[in-house]
């Protein structure tokens, strides 16, 4: 798998520390989410969040790819954290997918969804899992959109319930 063929359409790469001030100005104009999801995002959770793996990939930090979506221009479109082989062999697993608040709308993400999955069903990848907060009905309704179906599981934070959802590739 090469992650900078994610996309046909924006620059994709690995985002590092020296990204953060970036991904921080991004992810503070999304105050939706946060709503549904705190704590609200600072530094410190961005670099955490770069580095964490669910328990099962603890000891596997090759397949987890913190990634930015850059335009032609050089401008950060969008933040994918993105898990290779999870949670089976032929699966990847989306933890946080977050589009800059003034390109929502405009079918961008849904584009960027469908060219991911396009790449890793050319691989074979059976299909892709993530979750969302119960009750964000935008990001529901986002997922949905992009034929994501509710798998009936949950995962019961304190704070919050996620909502798995796999598509099929």
């Amino acid at each position: 798998m090469n992650y900078m063929d994610f996309s046909r359409t924006y620059h994709v790469r690995i985002l590092k520390d020296d990204d953060v001030p970036l991904i921080l100005a991004l992810c503070e104009k999304n105050t939706q989410f946060y709503a549904y999801c705190p704590p609200f995002v600072t530094a410190e959770s961005i670099r955490y969040d770069m580095q964490v793996l669910p328990q099962r990939k603890a000891n596997e930090p090759q397949d987890k790819y913190y990634l930015g979506y850059f335009d032609k221009n050089g401008q950060l479109a969008a933040v994918m954290d993105f898990i290779d082989h999870y949670p089976t062999v032929q699966s990847g697993f989306i933890g946080f997918f977050m589009m800059e608040r003034s390109l929502q709308g405009a079918g961008i993400g849904s584009s960027i969804i469908t060219e991911l999955c396009e790449y890793l069903h050319g691989l074979g990848y059976e299909y892709i899992r993530l979750g969302y907060v119960d009750g964000n009905k935008q990001s529901e309704a986002f997922w949905k959109r992009n034929q994501f179906t509710d798998t009936g599981l949950r995962n019961h934070t304190p704070d919050y319930m996620v909502v798995i959802m796999n598509r099929t590739l």
